[in-house]
């Protein structure tokens, strides 16, 4: 008898039970290739969501000097935006390519959970490849590692006055406990999904608006790359999502503990 594979467990629906998300990534293009969708639903719905980039995503293109790319790739970034619905983009300036894990990084993103206050915080892929639950796959870019992780860390470290006090004795930011959950976008080991069918349209329209970064990245024609690229992801997580064109996410509940 021929044993039969383990089949992935279903996703579940994402929580819907908030409304206000901030969205920590490394550069431009990095949630309209992954989670744009969703949120192009979510603000749909009325939810808040508000974008923070660690870098400008200047060493990006290969053919435009730092200098010159920050400005534009910025421009793209809050145009992307704009498409589905997020109206605040903030950046944090690190300098692309070389963002590095560390305590600096954890204070500056505690610090905008502080001021945004979200209930779900959303980041991108933090393990060391693109691989499957088994491993292998495309090693990931250390920007990406390091934002994934720090964010993870800043959720908790937002929320207890005694990590980084200066945020509230020079800053006055107080601390907020009322992260429930983060949203790991790219994950190989998804637990949710939200449904990708009423944003689609809106997150290919999105990620075109990084035109500059695309067209280097690709000989085909940017929309068809990007309409392949995109419908090809949610329909690949449609299996284990009831059939339905979905953006998969691991979501890990934050911790709530009360504060000492």
């Amino acid at each position: 008898m021929t044993e039969q594979p383990d089949q992935p467990a279903p996703l579940q629906p994402m929580p819907t039970d908030w409304q206000r998300a901030l969205a920590v990534v490394a550069h431009p293009d990095d949630l309209e290739y992954g989670c744009a969708a969703a949120i192009a639903d979510w603000t749909d719905g009325g939810r808040e969501v508000v974008y923070l980039l660690a870098t400008r995503g200047e060493a990006g293109i290969d053919t435009i000097a730092p200098a010159d790319c920050a400005p534009l790739r910025e421009a793209e970034q809050r145009a992307s935006a704009a498409v589905v619905g997020v109206s605040e983009v903030e950046f944090l300036d690190y300098r692309d390519g070389v963002v590095e894990y560390g305590l600096d990084l954890r204070r500056d993103i505690a610090a905008a959970i502080r001021r945004h206050r979200p209930e779900l915080v959303i980041t991108l892929n933090h393990r060391d490849t693109w691989g499957g639950a088994q491993g292998g796959g495309y090693w990931n870019t250390p920007d990406h590692k390091a934002v994934g992780r720090a964010t993870l860390d800043a959720a908790g470290d937002a929320g207890n006055r005694w990590i980084f006090p200066e945020l509230l004795t020079e800053q006055g930011l107080e601390p907020w406990n009322g992260v429930r959950w983060v949203a790991v976008s790219g994950s190989s080991t998804p637990t949710h999904a939200a449904d990708a069918g009423p944003g689609l349209l809106r997150s290919i329209t999105s990620l075109l608006e990084h035109k500059s970064y695309i067209e280097v990245l690709t000989d085909q024609d940017p929309a068809e790359y990007v309409r392949t690229f995109l419908t090809g992801n949610a329909q690949q997580a449609a299996a284990r999502f009831g059939g339905r064109p979905a953006v998969p996410f691991e979501v890990f509940p934050a911790d709530r503990a009360p504060l000492g």
